[in-house]
């Protein structure tokens, strides 16, 4: 918040030349009025020049800025810096390691591609808040569309990897042939252009720049569009319920068929449904709020509510690393080659598949 402090002074000047009709509106003791020495001209004789006292009125307003930053914009900047190294991290080993380049890490990459410009894109809008002017139209809509299309493809990459996990489970015998790399950059691709769209349409119209009434909880985006996004994230969410449900089901099924093995893999099944059932609640709990808020509330409401359902939606973000990333034993051998120039006894040497969770 900005807080100003003017004093104005006002200033008058009188229809004379001489000094009476000036010096009843002004004060020799003001501080804001300074005195000079100059030549009258009117005086072309070879008397001895007469020198006046001529003001110079400098304006008396001082305008005092005091940026008082917000605990919670902290918050968020500490938090994307957060999220920005994960990730950064977690693309650099899928980077330099040739042989994650299976259909599921280029989805695991894609969303830490995703987290990690959500991460900047929080770290911009702090700098942008208090380092920049926020008043030009084009730093607040470049600072607003990043983030929508951050977060919306950081939401659709998840969904992609639950339905990944699906297929390697509901076609097993046929996923390898046809769950061909090509196939997953296509329906990447085709996520980012998706969010890219949502990230313009601010920029396109869909903001209340001009009508402050229309503002949603997040300005300058207006609430249909806010709306929109918080109706998105609700079906994104319920299918991929539907979809974990139905993972949760076929891996109890193959433990049911499993006779010789049954014990191990109703032990392992039941880890993995607890994990699903985790991974489901962090992703429900980080946005569902959020989400809700978006619908229900408008610019009218108070701030701190905003604050308050968007900074744990912004740790979905911090948590999906270490949910899809770090777990996994081929990215956990790179991290470890990496730091060390070593592998754990510990670390599975079974190559880890898009069913495993």
């Amino acid at each position: 918040m900005i807080f100003s402090l003017a004093a104005a002074a006002a200033m008058s000047s009188g229809s004379g030349s001489g000094l009476n009709s000036s010096s009843s509106s002004l004060d020799p003791f003001d501080s804001s009025t300074s005195w000079s020495l100059s030549e009258d001209p009117s005086n072309s004789s070879s008397e001895p020049i007469m020198r006046t006292l001529t003001p110079q009125l400098q304006p008396a307003t001082t305008a005092i800025a005091i940026q008082e930053v917000n605990p919670w914009d902290i918050a968020l900047c500490v938090t994307g810096t957060l999220i920005s190294c994960e990730n950064a991290l977690v693309i650099a080993v899928l980077f330099y390691t040739p042989t994650l380049r299976a259909p599921m890490f280029i989805l695991i990459g894609s969303l830490a591609v995703a987290d990690l410009l959500a991460g900047l894109g929080l770290i911009l809008n702090f700098v942008f808040t208090y380092l920049v002017d926020s008043s030009v139209e084009f730093v607040t809509l470049l600072s607003v569309g990043l983030l929508i299309s951050a977060f919306s493809a950081s939401v659709l990459n998840i969904l992609a990897i639950t339905v990944d996990r699906y297929l390697s489970l509901y076609n097993a015998l046929t996923y390898h042939t046809e769950r061909t790399v090509t196939f997953t950059y296509v329906m990447v691709i085709f996520i980012w252009v998706m969010c890219l769209t949502l990230g313009l349409l601010p920029a396109l119209g869909w903001n209340c720049l001009r009508d402050a009434t229309t503002c949603s909880i997040c300005w300058p985006v207006a609430k249909n569009n806010a709306v929109a996004l918080a109706v998105m994230f609700l079906l994104v969410f319920a299918l991929m319920m539907q979809l974990y449900l139905q993972i949760c089901k076929i891996a109890f099924r193959h433990a049911q068929q499993i006779a010789v093995q049954h014990q191990f893999v109703a032990i392992s099944t039941t880890k993995g449904v607890s994990t699903l059932s985790a991974i489901l609640c962090a992703f429900g709990v980080c946005w569902l709020p959020f989400a809700m808020y978006s619908i229900v509330a408008d610019s009218s409401y108070p701030i701190i509510y905003t604050y308050a359902t968007v900074l744990p939606a912004t740790c979905c973000s911090v948590i999906n690393p270490i949910i899809y990333a770090f777990r996994n034993p081929d990215i956990q051998k790179s991290l470890w080659m990496a730091c060390c120039g070593c592998v754990p006894s510990n670390l599975s040497l079974r190559p880890r598949t898009s069913s495993d969770v």
